[in-house]
Parts: structure tokens; C-alpha cells; sequence
């Protein structure tokens, strides 16, 4: 892995550990929320890359951050500004082609 990659997945993990802590939830309380084992959860507080994009979502979930993640991908333009510039140019927006 990158290490910017692993920089942020440690600091992703900090911050959920911080959070949980906040909340006064003991790792055995808070893995039992998300529905995952206590070393799961260790493992995503230290940043781990194992740990699926689903479980994060759940955890996200139980601390009231989903809107976080509904940002990560979002969209730079809305649909409303995509339809408008369809209706100006009359091309759809298209990724580019792959180059082999």
C-alpha cells in the first residue's frame, strides 16, 4: 500500500477510535453494534485495509456520520447542471477511452 493510503486509513482509524470513546462505548459494546468481532474493530482503529468498505459504512452509522460518507464520491456538479449542459451541448458526458 501507499503511504498516503496508510496515513489516512490510520488517521480514519484514530478518529473512529476517539469517536467510539466519546460516545463511552467499550470495544466490545461497539463491535457488537456494528455486528463484528472485537479484533475487526481493532483492526479497522489501527487502520487496517482488511476491513470492508461495508463495515466502515455500519460503524459510520451508529455515530450518526453517514452523511461523511455520502460526500466521498459526490458528485462536483448536480444533476440540474448536468441536464443544462446536456441541453446546451446536446453530448452526454462521457468517461474518456482507456488506452491499451
Amino acid at each position: 500500500m501507499f503511504k498516503k493510503e496508510e496515513k489516512i486509513l490510520v488517521n480514519l482509524g484514530q478518529r473512529l477510535k476517539q469517536a467510539r470513546l466519546e460516545r463511552d462505548d467499550s470495544q466490545k459494546d461497539f463491535a457488537f453494534r456494528i455486528g463484528i468481532s472485537i479484533p475487526t474493530l481493532q483492526k479497522m482503529e489501527k487502520g487496517s485495509p482488511q476491513v470492508a468498505i461495508g463495515t466502515w459504512v455500519r460503524a459510520m452509522g451508529i455515530l450518526g456520520r453517514l452523511e461523511d460518507i455520502e460526500v466521498l464520491l459526490a458528485p462536483k456538479k448536480s444533476l440540474a447542471d448536468r441536464y443544462a449542459s446536456y441541453q446546451k451541448t446536446g453530448t452526454r458526458q462521457r468517461a474518456s477511452k482507456r488506452k491499451s
